[in-house]
């Protein structure tokens, strides 16, 4: 089977998944029926849809900080266009975070920027947004045992997961930063365990493999150029986007019906979801992350019908919504001036200035 046919199956078998979890599980799981879901819906006046789209749109602004933190001389402006163009890809494909990479990479580079800052940046933000959706079942829990709530075992076990799992990036990360013997130590290890598979693949395609141990070792020095300067502009946007994010699912829940549950079990709710935007087997996780975090509202009390229209209305808002903004941002990345990356093998880096190139210090770009 080609990696075309594959690619395609993949993504009949994922938009099939994501369609049957909407229309039949979510209101199956949520005690509920589409019709009581709509009638909740429908009762949301179109002026307060409008305001709750602006602030989806305040949180994906906020998360151009993360941007311009981790890529030195990116506007907020085209960060904006990066953030839409690769959101809107990766929630039409399962799997779709690759392909939204892609774009970012070729946009970035578009726009002048040298290999090595944009791979660099691409694995700085990665890191911060799987730190950041693993933080947030971690702070739900604190959150549920602050006000004596007695914490459900999904909640548990996605937390727990998580912890570890965040935990050891982060040990990982940190070491890889702080030590180049530990740096070394953590290259060699991955490459005993992935170098025979890569070596393979080089071999097949005949060209040249660098060992994930020279790759993390050319990596170091690059990330703890960018983690020490842009850590707060990244910290600072992943805290506005999940934070607007969070104000905006309170208010549709409110504006839903769901007006007696507390914050901590709606932050609660709202962590399970963020968590599951991840999850790969459908397009940005939908249909697994609306069924989830819908359950669990009704679990913890909320009325279903109330309680899944908020989940519903959230979705379109924050998921559906992407995907013409996705197109905006692509009209604009097509009319933006574009600078000519630097050649292959050439020494300096260059960082698009004011729509001129300047020399910036980052380093040599790849051949």
């Amino acid at each position: 089977m080609s990696v075309r046919t594959k690619q395609v199956l993949q993504a009949v078998v994922g938009l099939g998944l994501a369609a049957a979890l909407l229309i039949w599980g979510l209101p199956y799981f949520a005690k509920t029926s589409w019709s009581e879901i709509w009638t909740h819906v429908r009762a949301v006046p179109l002026s307060h849809v409008l305001g709750f789209q602006v602030l989806m749109l305040l949180g994906l602004w906020s998360y151009t900080f993360t941007f311009t933190g981790a890529l030195r001389g990116l506007s907020h402006s085209k960060a904006l266009i990066i953030n839409l163009c690769g959101s809107s890809v990766s929630n039409l494909l399962p799997g779709g975070g690759a392909v939204g990479l892609a774009a970012t990479y070729a946009m970035c580079r578009s726009w002048g920027f040298t290999r090595r800052a944009t791979s660099t940046s691409a694995i700085v933000t990665g890191v911060w947004n799987v730190l950041a959706r693993i933080a947030l079942p971690v702070v739900a829990i604190l959150a549920l045992w602050a006000g004596g709530v007695s914490l459900p075992a999904v909640l548990t076990e996605l937390a727990v997961g998580g912890a570890i799992t965040g935990l050891a990036i982060l040990v990982a990360f940190v070491a890889i930063m702080a030590s180049e013997r530990a740096a070394q130590v953590i290259g060699r290890t991955v490459d005993r365990l992935l170098g025979p598979l890569l070596r393979k693949r080089s071999r097949a395609s005949g060209k040249p493999q660098m060992s994930i141990q020279e790759l993390v070792h050319d990596l170091r020095a690059r990330i703890n150029d960018v983690v020490s300067s842009g850590w707060p502009s990244m910290t600072l946007g992943m805290i506005g986007f999940f934070g607007a994010y969070y104000v905006l699912f309170v208010l549709v829940m409110r504006e839903t019906g769901v007006t007696t549950m507390p914050l901590n079990l709606l932050f609660a709710a709202f962590a399970i979801g963020r968590l599951l935007t991840a999850v790969g087997i459908t397009p940005g996780g939908v249909g697994v992350t609306e069924t989830a975090t819908a359950a669990v509202l009704v679990g913890w009390g909320a009325e279903p019908a109330a309680a899944t229209a908020g989940v519903v209305l959230f979705s379109i808002l924050t998921h559906l919504m992407e995907v013409p903004l996705g197109g905006l941002g692509w009209l604009l990345w097509s009319v933006s001036p574009k600078v000519a990356p630097p050649p292959e093998g050439s020494e300096p880096t260059f960082v698009p200035t004011a729509g001129r190139t300047a020399p910036s210090p980052e380093g040599p770009a790849p051949s």
